[in-house]
């Protein structure tokens, strides 16, 4: 199994693996539909890349979309033109490569 099929494949659990760090756990809540605790997760490490992608793609999936250029910028990264869902899958399979240890 791949490391986002084992990631999605927790999002049936109530909780989020203990070895992911805020910006995946945000994306976890993402997935399971809880906007409010997925943007407090990122609200914890504004500032770091990881966390400003993630709240870059929350503002965007809220509607917000001023907001969302605004953590785009932050973190670096361009304001995509794709699919919320292909959005959110494409960060998580970056992040989870980045994190050997976050499966």
């Amino acid at each position: 199994m791949t490391a986002i099929e084992l990631f999605e494949s927790s999002l049936s659990q109530s909780a989020p693996p203990e070895t992911l760090d805020l910006a995946l756990e945000a994306l976890w809540w993402a997935g399971k539909g809880d906007w409010d605790r997925a943007h407090h997760c990122v609200q914890q490490a504004e500032g770091t890349p990881r966390c400003d992608h993630v709240h870059a793609f929350l503002h965007r999936q809220e509607g917000d979309l001023g907001n969302a250029g605004y953590w785009y910028r932050r973190a670096g990264q361009p304001v995509p033109t794709e699919s919320l869902t292909a959005e959110w899958k494409a960060i998580t399979e970056r992040l989870l490569a980045a994190s050997p240890t976050a499966a």
